[in-house]
């Protein structure tokens, strides 16, 4: 099994805390999505002849795409390649461009799944964040899909934003509660340099939440999940049983997948790839049948860390014995005290070889897998170059 991402490069404007690829010009874009559909005819071997069984229009905001320009990429992925009947297809979308004729649009192109982009239902703080949508929106939107038709979405909120409590966190929570998605991602407000937050906050124009404030939003969060039904499966995703996505899920447990499009990224197994993040120049090189892309050989103590860094943060937990027998390291025998730290302070548990993190532990989870990473594995340990788990 494999699966397909599409990087949709555009959007209406910046938001202030994001420092993904994108182009707010709209020039290029039908050019770059005839790029796309071109990469894919490229790259046409890359999966093998396996089976697609999950398909995601990730950015960016893949909403912006016209019915047209959705329904060539989605009609040329089943002309390339081994479609499941049953595939997610996944579609990012803002609020804003969630229109009743648009969710139809979508509807008709194959789109199942939609994921939108609410942050939040605060209006301060969608402004604070510079969303091109209202707080109306945020709420409209998922309604207005639910109408449509679409019985699998997931929605996108964002904590940690400074406030003077806890208030409109609980606020947000209970207005998602109300709207009975299937699934939700949530993730703390990040400020990376290259963004208008991180240049605010280091003029001293913007103060992040302090850490504990940030932290006792993620316990409020698990609390009212657990409350509400919702299971964590990865520290980020919550969702209804049954619900998790296939997509983010194959990600996690080391299923192959093709990346197309500017700064996308690929995983073979035993490499990745990793795309230009430039719109010009990846078009200007698709034209000319180059596949303008980065490799980068996994080493197996790669290999090791991607399954740590992926598994330690699910559900399912990091199979200690499959990195033993698979990948040739053994973190019981080289990491025996810290373990034994971890379960005595309660942020671990161990059953029959699968490393678990407790709740406690998810606060620490960036800490506790940096802890465990493998450095460089012997030259001589055994390569395995099938490593669809």
């Amino acid at each position: 099994m494999s699966g397909i991402y599409l990087h949709i490069p555009f959007c209406k404007q910046a938001c202030h805390y994001c420092d993904f690829h994108f182009s707010t010009s709209m020039g290029h874009k039908a050019a770059t999505v005839a790029a796309i559909a071109r990469e894919l005819e490229l790259r046409q071997g890359y999966l093998q002849g396996q089976t697609v069984q999950t398909i995601y229009f990730g950015g960016g905001t893949p909403s912006l795409l016209s019915q047209a320009e959705l329904e060539l990429l989605l009609q040329t992925i089943k002309r390339l390649f081994i479609v499941s009947e049953d595939a997610e297809i996944t579609l990012e979308a803002n609020p804003d461009d969630l229109k009743p004729e648009k969710l139809r649009e979508l509807k008709a192109a194959g789109i199942n799944r939609l994921s939108i982009g609410l942050q939040s239902f605060h209006e301060p703080h969608l402004q604070l964040m510079n969303r091109a949508h209202n707080a109306t929106e945020s709420l409209q939107s998922v309604k207005d899909a639910q109408a449509a038709g679409f019985d699998n979405i997931t929605v996108d909120l964002i904590y940690g934003i400074p406030a003077p409590d806890h208030t409109i966190w609980l606020q947000d929570l209970q207005t998602l509660f109300s709207l009975n998605v299937q699934h939700v991602s949530c993730y703390a407000l990040t400020i990376e340099p290259d963004t208008a937050l991180g240049r605010w906050s280091k003029k001293g124009k913007f103060k992040p939440s302090e850490d504990d404030f940030t932290a006792q939003q993620f316990e409020i969060l698990l609390e009212q999940m657990q409350q509400h039904g919702y299971v964590q499966y990865e520290i980020s995703n919550f969702c209804q049983p049954g619900h998790e996505s296939r997509h983010n899920s194959n990600y996690w447990r080391g299923v192959h997948y093709l990346g197309v499009g500017p700064s996308a990224h690929s995983f073979n197994g035993s490499s990745r790839q990793y795309s230009v993040a430039n719109n010009r120049k990846y078009t200007a090189a698709i034209e000319e049948s180059i596949i303008p892309a980065e490799i980068e050989e996994l080493t197996l103590a790669d290999q090791a860390n991607d399954y740590l860094l992926t598994t330690l943060r699910t559900i399912w937990g990091c199979d200690m014995g499959l990195l033993r027998n698979k990948y040739k390291y053994d973190v019981p025998a080289t990491h025996a005290a810290y373990l034994q730290e971890l379960q005595q302070k309660e942020l671990a548990t161990v059953q029959n070889e699968v490393l678990y993190l407790t709740d406690k532990g998810k606060l620490l989870a960036d800490q506790i897998t940096l802890d465990l990473l493998a450095e460089e594995l012997p030259a001589d340990a055994l390569y395995n170059k099938s490593n669809t788990i």
